[in-house]
């Protein structure tokens, strides 16, 4: 096991939530989930996946029907449901994206509904009034 693969509790935890493959078990299932897991831990393009973990093309294939079929989604909510099962759950490691996306510049004459607008700009102003200066909320 390398720095950053599942640990034998984690792997107990993920396991059952994982599809069988379509004659029985994937060889080698736990490799494979750590491949994916290295890969989005690194940035790093399917291409460079570890050796150790197998056939790069055959990992980036499995992962995208697993994402097609949800199997991701299911996971993720399992893991939720346990950890508030094992009250367990630590909000302070929520996070929110912070990106700027600027919209293209055919959206500059986007017509809104006044009622919109004016619904809006008062949940803006209450939103403002709420923050006080140099705190911020979470």
């Amino acid at each position: 096991m390398t720095r950053g693969d599942l640990t034998d509790g984690e792997w107990e935890l993920i396991e059952p939530y994982l599809p069988l493959g379509a004659s029985g078990l994937i060889p080698d299932l736990r490799s494979y989930v750590n491949a994916v897991m290295w890969r989005f831990r690194t940035g790093s393009p399917w291409r460079d996946v570890p050796e150790r973990y197998g056939s790069w093309s055959t990992i980036y294939d499995r992962f995208r029907l697993w994402a097609q079929d949800g199997v991701f989604q299911t996971l993720m909510d399992a893991m939720i449901t346990e950890a508030a099962a094992r009250d367990d759950v630590d909000l302070s490691l929520a996070s929110v994206d912070s990106t700027v996306a600027r919209a293209h510049h055919h959206a500059a004459g986007m017509v809104v509904d006044p009622d919109l607008l004016v619904d809006l700009e008062k949940a803006l102003t209450e939103e403002k009034g709420l923050q006080k200066p140099g705190k911020t909320t979470v």
